[in-house]
């Protein structure tokens, strides 16, 4: 049965309304929800970048020729999983002359101590500046442990950590700090995810990731980008302090 004119015209004008809907949806979640914010390069003199397998082969003497000076590589996830890029990532942050730090992406459904192991497996021996640091974050990870189930979990592997003569920073962003990481690791260095720049004036973070989407030099496609919260001779104390007290555990 063919349908009448006003009809299809109904239906032309609501695919139009809704099309002109979800475009105006898109462009406020990049313009107010995703767009990075300043980073005054007077008050936030020290920039870096995190790395993993997912950004491919980089060239990290061009990112450092760029003003890059630390960067963080992901190691592991879990209680076995390894990043495939770490070793490699991490011979080219030397060669490029990048201050280095590992994370670990925490994973809420397997023990703490365990995943610490692997952890500590994965970056072996390895000279780290910038120390360990555990990315604790909702997306991605399993879904219904409870809060108080994840936070031992967490526990256990800082401690852990912490015997084994590290240092660890924390990553999260706000909404996790505020539900995985208050109050037990209140004052524990963070690391912190947003695009918030009233976040830059809360002194309570020691990396601050403020942009997924940054264009760096020697890498192909969006990279996080991030700033350390200090001056220039703060970083240097935080290098000294972030350093192993001994070596980590052995491959």
């Amino acid at each position: 049965m063919k349908r009448p004119v006003k009809d299809i015209r109904v239906a032309g004008w609501f695919a139009l309304v809704t099309l002109l809907l979800a475009g105006a949806c898109w462009w406020a979640w990049h313009r107010y929800m995703s767009t990075p914010p300043y980073v005054d390069p007077e008050r936030f003199p020290v920039k870096g970048l995190d790395l993993s397998a997912h950004n491919g082969y980089a060239n990290l003497n061009a990112a450092a020729a760029e003003g890059y000076e630390f960067v963080w590589l992901k190691s592991s996830e879990g209680v076995s999983f390894r990043d495939e890029n770490f070793v490699l990532n991490y011979q080219k942050a030397r060669h490029a002359g990048m201050r280095v730090g590992a994370y670990h992406y925490f994973r809420f459904d397997r023990d703490g101590i365990e995943q610490a192991v692997n952890f500590l497996n994965a970056v072996g021996r390895r000279h780290l500046d910038l120390g360990l640091a555990i990315d604790v974050e909702e997306q991605g990870n399993a879904r219904g442990v409870p809060v108080d189930s994840v936070k031992a979990r967490l526990q256990l592997m800082v401690e852990y950590l912490n015997m084994a003569g590290h240092r660890v920073t924390l990553y999260s962003n706000r909404a996790g700090w505020e539900k995985y990481l208050m109050p037990e690791f209140e004052g524990m260095p963070l690391w912190i995810c947003s695009f918030n720049d009233e976040n830059a004036m809360s002194g309570d973070w020691t990396y601050w990731q403020h942009n997924h989407r940054g264009k760096v030099a020697g890498v192909r496609g969006d990279v996080d980008i991030n700033a350390y919260s200090g001056s220039r001779r703060q970083w240097e104390e935080e290098m000294r302090r972030s350093a192993p007290r001994r070596p980590a555990h052995p491959q």
